[in-house]
């Protein structure tokens, strides 16, 4: 029944949330250090690596930069042309102020890119004075790293969140599907009452007429019997106008 089949995904997809809940509070995303190629120039910066779809770790990557450093983000162009594809996934801020990082303003650089491992979310800060390196700025490596990690944190958060609205409204399409199948047994339930309920009407409305046909048998024979009677008795007068008539004769 479909009824069934829809509780039966409702309850796969809470197993399958509960999986996805389990391993993204489980892991603790590792930050290193690694080289990216942006515009053609390779540099060092941080690199953490999240388990989920590019797009919503792109999305919600440009919404964390520009709340987390209060400049404008540039991203990539949406234009198909070589010189924009060489640009997807990079989103830039120009004189950003993250006071957790640093008092001066910085220019981000970042880069998310997708493959078989996951989704890749790589950042450098240029400090006017130094880049961002393990290193060499030490304590704004750490706090860097601590940006990153938390944006995973955030990121699983958001995705754990969108999988619960899922299963919310599968559960409530279930809940539906449930009162619908309900309320299809209670109006069978009526129908199989009126159906009951019309064959002892008919059933006594049979023994009526059977009733009427034998009443009218009886006064078919009642009938029959009162023609014979009526027959008998204009016979009679009959021959009794005979004999007056007899009668009158020999008179005259």
């Amino acid at each position: 029944m479909k009824v069934k089949r829809t509780h039966v995904k409702a309850a796969l997809l809470l197993l399958v949330l509960w999986g996805a809940v389990s391993t993204a509070w489980a892991q603790r995303s590792t930050v290193d250090e690694a080289e990216v190629e942006i515009n053609g120039i390779t540099r060092k910066g941080q690199r953490i690596m999240i388990q989920l779809d590019s797009k919503l770790v792109e999305k919600a990557w440009s919404s964390y930069l520009k709340e987390k450093s209060g400049g404008t983000v540039k991203g990539p162009s949406i234009l198909p042309t070589p010189k924009a594809q060489a640009s997807k996934g990079i989103y830039t801020v120009e004189k950003a102020k993250i006071d957790t990082i640093t008092s001066n303003p910085m220019r981000i650089m970042s880069k998310v890119e997708g493959s078989e491992q996951g989704t890749m979310v790589w950042w450098t800060l240029d400090m006017g004075n130094a880049y961002l390196s393990k290193k060499e700025t030490q304590k704004e490596w750490e706090r860097g790293e601590a940006m990153l990690q938390q944006f995973a944190r955030n990121v699983y958060k958001q995705d754990v969140n969108n999988q619960i609205s899922d299963a919310e409204k599968v559960l409530a399409n279930s809940q539906s599907e449930a009162d619908r199948v309900a309320r299809q047994a209670e109006e069978i339930q009526n129908k199989i009452a009126k159906n009951q309920q019309k064959k002892l009407e008919l059933e006594a409305a049979l023994v009526a007429n059977a009733q009427e046909l034998e009443q009218l048998n009886r006064d078919v024979e009642t009938n029959l019997k009162q023609q014979e009677a009526a027959k008998q008795e204009v016979e009679n007068m009959r021959k009794a106008v005979e004999i007056v008539k007899a009668k009158m004769d020999k008179i005259n």
